[in-house]
């Protein structure tokens, strides 16, 4: 995946993305003593909020960048492939915010998580559902056209539907405790080429340097009668939130 990730600008422009995960740590519920994975740690904001609550966690995170930021907390973070986990029967819980959807093989994501809980340990998580930024990936996959770029199989994410993920939580070994997917439109108060530079890179890489900015120029311009409202962005997330427990 050509994504960089920068911790500085992620923590500037994108700290909504954290403070929107929080209540997963009630789903959680983490209690003192427990060993918790933090699958897709990030800078470690919400993992530095579950080491407070007294257990202990450990934080991954596919980006060395991110990984050193986390670091930076005083936190145990690894550089780690989520679909290439090796933990065994370790963890008492796993938490994963915005972070599934960035990880195509979700198959392998579960089958090692399921492997690095203890019988009955507890899965939470919330990723991009089907239908997740829907208009924001058709205009850059519309402008992208117009260039004569290829689209099929750029896109870095994968959003499910809740019937497709709950199937494979079960057939990964898991009991599904609750699933739902919610639209929960965002607002992002910078200007969404900010987003875009931040989140969609792939797509825009895809594209001649040179003809970035017009990219960006004219996927804002497609987007703004749609997602533009009251002065400011309104991004159109769709979520999936979940809750599991490994079966023994």
């Amino acid at each position: 995946m050509n994504q960089i990730w920068d911790p500085v600008r992620y923590a500037s422009e994108a700290a909504f993305v954290a403070t929107l995960g929080a209540p997963l740590l009630d789903a959680l519920a983490p209690q003192p003593g427990e060993r918790i994975l933090d699958l897709g740690c990030g800078d470690g904001t919400l993992t530095a909020r579950l080491q407070a609550s007294g257990c202990t966690v450990v934080g991954v995170d596919s980006s060395a960048e991110q990984v050193a930021a986390a670091r930076a907390r005083g936190l145990e973070a690894h550089v780690v492939d989520a679909q290439a986990l090796r933990y065994e029967s370790e963890f008492d819980g796993v938490f994963s915010n915005a972070a599934l959807h960035w990880m195509p093989r979700q198959d392998l994501v579960l089958a090692g998580v399921h492997r690095a809980l203890r019988p009955g340990g507890r899965f939470v998580g919330e990723l991009g559902a089907r239908g997740n930024i829907a208009h924001i990936v058709e205009a850059l996959e519309a402008e992208l056209a117009a260039l004569g770029i290829a689209t099929l199989g750029l896109s870095p994410w994968t959003f499910p539907g809740t019937d497709e993920f709950s199937a494979l939580l079960q057939h990964s070994g898991f009991e599904v405790i609750s699933i739902a997917a919610f639209e929960r439109p965002t607002p992002f108060t910078r200007d969404l080429a900010d987003w875009l530079t931040l989140m969609a890179q792939t797509h825009l890489n895809a594209a001649p340097a040179s003809a970035r900015p017009a990219l960006l120029d004219a996927v804002t311009r497609r987007l703004r009668p749609v997602l533009y409202r009251d002065g400011q962005w309104l991004l159109d997330y769709v979520r999936l939130r979940f809750s599991a427990v490994k079966r023994a």
